[in-house]
C-alpha cells in the first residue's frame, strides 16, 4: 500500500500494487521469478483500518461511511459479514492512530479487537418520584397523583466538563476502551480493564480468552504521547470477564507487544520514565509458560564503530521469524537506518543490509511472513522502493531482490560526514562524543563555481535525519542549493550517552554542533551564501543560528519553532520536557519557579532577537498544541519592532506538524521562493 499527495485535491491518494513470487521450497530458499505486479489500484480513501486472517486470509476492514462506521469481514466469495459499529451505540468512534488503533484476529478467526473511545452516554431525562417532581415544578400549575413516576427534562450538567486528552495528533483521544466482536453472533463487547489506564495496542492472548495491551497511566494528569516514548506504562493481561493483571515492572514506559509464532513468547520495547521524551530501548522477553521476563537487546549507551547502535523505534507488526528464534527489526545507526536480527539463542546482532546498501542509505523492514522479508530502500537521491528477500540460515547473506526500481532517481550527490566537536566544545560529562550529517548537492554547479547552502536541522531533538529520501531536501537540491543535514548531539542513532549529553545544554552545545558542520561541510559551499531551517527543535536552533551567528546566515525558514521556552512552560502538552531540556527534575506537582523560568528563558532564542539580521520566514499551525504559534508570534513582534525583514503564514487548521497536503505544498513554495528571494 502506497500513498502519495494530490496537491489538486488537497488529500492523500492511497493506492494498492499487487506482486507474485515463485520461490523455490528447499532449505535454502531463494525467489527464482518474481511475476510483473498489475496495475495500481485506488484505496478507498474511507479505509481506516485493515487486517489479514492468520489462516484463511480473510480482510477484516474499518470502513467509513458518512457518519457511520462499518466492521467489514472479506472472504474470496466477497463481502461475508458488515457490522453497523455507530448504531450499535457501544462506543464512540474507532481509533486508527499507531498510537492506540489496531485490528487483532483471533488464531480461531472468530474474533476480533480494535480500540475506540469510550461512550459518554449523556443524561437527558431522568425518572424521579412525584414529591422531588413538585419541588422541580413548584412554580407551574399541575396536578399529580402521590407518588407517581414522572418524566422530568433536566439540562445535561456533564456537557461542558473538560475532558482530558492525549495532547498534539491526539485530541479527540480521551478515553479509549477495547472492543471484542465476535464474528459468530455479531455482538460487540466493550472489555474493562483498569480504569487509571488508557489501553492500545491490544492482541490476542493464546487461547483467545484474554487479551495482551499496552496500559498509559492517566495519573495525575495526562501528558502528550505523539513522538514521546518516555511515558509511564505497563504491559497487561485481561481475561473476557475483567480479571486483570500487570505484567511488566512498575515506573517505566512499554510498547510494542509482539507474539511468538508458537505463541510462547512475547516481546516488547520498554524504557524510562521521564527524562527525555526519545531514548535508546531496551527489547524485552516474556515466557509465557514461566511468566519470567529477561532482556534480549539492553539499551546501548555509547555503541563502537560498525556496530549496533540500540533500538529507537517502534517494532514492525510482523517481526518474528517463523521458528520464532528470531527477531527483525530496523532501527537507526549513526547516520543511516539499517534491518537487523537478534537472534534469542545468543542475543547476537546481524544487520541484514548488502553490499547494495552504499546506494540506499536507509533500510526499513514493512513486515517478515513466513521469513518473507519486505523492506523499503531509499536515499537522498532515491525515492522509496520495495525489495524482498528470505531470512538466511546462520553465516549467510541475504539474497535481495528489487521488486521495482523507483519511477525516477535523481542525480544527486550525498555524503555521509563525520564530525568532531573542537576540544572546547567537548562535554565534560559525555566526553569523546561525535555526530554526523548528510550533506546533498546537485549534480552541477552553480555559475560561479560556489553553491549555496541550505542547513536543514531536524526537531525533537531526540530524532534523527536518516540518509532516506526527503521531498523537502530533493526540491532544494533541484532548485540549485546544498542541502546540509545535521544529526548533533542528542540525535537518536548514536547511543544513549549521545541522547543524555544534551540534557540542560540545548541552546549552546546543539546550536554548536551544528555551526561546526556548517563550517566544515565542503569547501564547494559558498560561505557568503547560507540559510538555516528547521522545525519545532529544529526552528529552534535555526533561530538560535541565525541570533548567536548574524553574519553567518543570510535567510532564515522557522515551521512553528520554540523561541521562549519560560513563557512556552504553561502552553505545552509536553510540561515535562520543558523542565527536562533546561537540566531540572521533573514531577507532576512541579510549580514554576523564577529559578527554572529564568534557566528556560536563558537557553531560548529569543534573548537573542536583536542581534537578528537575516530575513526570517515564519509558518505556524493554529491548533499546535506541542508548540502553541503564540510562540512564533513572539519572535515577529520582536522583529517587527526592530524593521527586521518577517513574514508570518498561518494555517489555522493545522498542527505541530503542519501536514496537510495543502498546508506541505505552501510551506515548501514559500520557503523555497525565501529562499531564492534572499540567498
Amino acid at each position: 500500500e502506497w500513498t502519495q499527495s494530490d496537491l489538486v485535491r488537497s488529500c492523500r491518494l492511497r493506492y494498492l500494487q499487487r506482486w507474485t513470487l515463485l520461490a523455490d521450497n528447499n532449505e535454502h530458499r531463494s525467489i527464482r521469478t518474481v511475476l510483473p505486479a498489475g496495475p495500481c489500484l485506488p484505496a478507498p480513501g474511507e479505509w481506516l483500518l485493515g487486517a489479514l486472517s492468520p489462516v484463511r486470509g480473510l480482510r477484516a476492514v474499518v470502513r467509513e461511511t458518512g457518519d457511520h462506521q462499518l466492521l467489514e469481514i472479506w472472504d474470496r466469495h466477497g463481502l461475508s459479514k458488515c457490522l453497523d459499529l455507530t448504531s450499535l451505540n457501544k462506543h464512540g468512534r474507532v481509533y486508527d492512530d499507531a498510537q492506540f488503533g489496531c485490528l487483532s484476529w483471533s488464531r480461531c478467526e472468530q474474533k476480533l479487537l480494535y480500540v475506540a473511545e469510550k461512550s459518554r452516554k449523556a443524561t437527558a431525562e431522568t425518572r424521579c418520584p412525584q414529591p422531588e417532581w413538585t419541588k422541580v415544578l413548584k412554580h407551574t400549575q399541575m396536578i399529580t397523583k402521590p407518588h407517581q413516576l414522572v418524566t422530568v427534562p433536566v439540562p445535561n450538567q456533564d456537557r461542558c466538563v473538560y475532558h482530558e486528552d492525549w495532547g498534539e495528533a491526539l485530541t479527540d483521544k480521551s478515553l479509549p476502551v477495547i472492543c471484542s466482536v465476535s464474528l459468530q453472533s455479531g455482538c460487540v463487547s466493550v472489555l474493562e480493564g483498569p480504569s487509571d489506564v488508557s489501553p492500545g495496542q491490544a492482541l490476542w492472548a493464546p487461547g483467545s480468552q484474554s487479551v495482551f495491551f499496552v496500559g498509559w497511566y492517566h495519573e495525575p494528569f495526562r501528558l502528550g504521547l505523539k513522538f514521546c516514548s518516555n511515558r509511564r506504562s505497563a504491559l497487561f493481561k485481561l481475561s473476557l470477564d475483567g480479571n486483570c493483571e500487570r505484567l511488566s515492572g512498575d515506573n517505566l514506559s512499554v510498547s510494542c507487544p509482539r507474539l511468538s509464532p508458537d505463541a510462547a513468547t512475547l516481546i516488547y520495547l520498554q524504557g524510562r520514565v521521564f527524562g527525555p521524551h526519545n531514548q535508546c530501548l531496551s527489547l524485552q522477553q516474556l515466557d509465557l509458560d514461566s511468566g519470567k521476563t529477561s532482556t534480549l537487546l539492553d539499551v546501548i549507551n555509547r555503541p563502537q564503530a560498525g556496530e549496533f547502535a540500540g533500538v529507537y523505534e517502534a517494532l514492525p507488526a510482523c517481526c518474528w521469524s517463523a521458528d520464532g528464534q528470531r527477531v527483525v527489526f530496523s532501527s537507526a545507526c549513526r547516520n543511516q537506518k539499517d534491518v537487523f536480527m537478534v537472534d534469542r539463542r545468543t542475543k547476537s546482532v546481524t544487520s541484514l543490509s548488502d553490499s547494495v546498501s552504499e546506494r540506499y542509505g536507509s533500510w526499513r523492514l514493512l513486515a517478515i511472513q513466513k521469513d518473507l522479508m519486505v523492506v523499503c530502500c531509499s536515499s537522498p537521491s532515491t525515492p522509496p522502493t520495495l525489495r524482498v528477500g528470505f531470512l538466511p540460515s546462520a553465516g549467510e547473506a541475504v539474497t535481495w531482490q528489487t521488486l521495482h526500481p523507483p519511477a525516477r532517481t535523481f542525480q544527486f550527490k550525498w555524503t555521509v560526514l563525520d564530525v568532531s566537536p573542537p576540544p572546547e566544545e567537548d562535554n565534560t560529562s559525555y566526553p569523546g562524543l561525535d555526530f554526523g550529517a548528510i550533506l546533498v548537492k546537485p549534480s552541477g554547479s552553480s555559475s560561479d563555481g560556489r553553491l549555496p547552502l541550505v542547513v536543514f536541522v531536524h526537531g525533537g531533538p531526540h530524532s534523527q535525519f536518516p540518509a532516506e529520501w526527503n521531498s523537502t531536501t530533493a526540491g532544494l537540491v533541484r532548485l540549485g542549493f546544498a542541502v546540509l543535514m545535521v544529526n548533533y548531539r542528542g540525535s537518536t542513532g548514536f547511543g544513549q550517552d549521545g541522547i543524555l549529553s544534551l540534557i540542560g545544554r540545548i541552546g549552546s552545545q546543539d546550536v554548536k554542533d551544528v555551526q561546526v558542520a556548517a563550517r566544515e561541510a565542503d569547501a564547494t559551499l559558498d560561505p557568503r551564501r547560507v540559510a538555516a531551517i528547521g522545525g519545532s527543535h529544529g526552528g529552534f536552533l535555526s533561530c538560535h543560528l541565525v541570533g548567536q551567528y548574524p553574519g553567518f546566515y543570510r535567510a532564515c525558514a522557522l515551521r512553528n519553532p520554540v523561541i521562549n521556552a519560560a513563557t512556552l512552560l504553561g502552553t505545552s502538552d509536553i510540561v515535562d520536557w520543558r523542565y527536562t531540556s533546561a537540566g531540572l527534575q521533573y514531577s507532576h506537582q512541579q510549580t514554576p519557579t523564577a529559578e527554572a523560568l529564568a534557566a528556560m528563558l536563558e537557553k531560548s532564542p529569543i534573548t537573542h532577537a536583536a542581534q537578528i539580521k537575516a530575513p526570517v520566514l515564519l509558518m505556524l499551525g493554529g491548533r499546535d498544541r506541542r508548540v502553541a504559534p503564540h510562540q512564533g508570534l513572539e519572535l515577529y513582534r520582536a522583529l517587527k519592532s526592530r524593521a527586521s525583514p518577517v513574514r508570518l503564514l498561518w494555517f489555522p487548521e493545522d498542527g505541530h506538524s503542519l501536514s496537510r497536503v495543502d498546508t506541505q505544498a505552501d510551506c515548501f513554495l514559500n520557503t523555497a521562493l525565501w529562499l531564492q528571494q534572499h540567498v
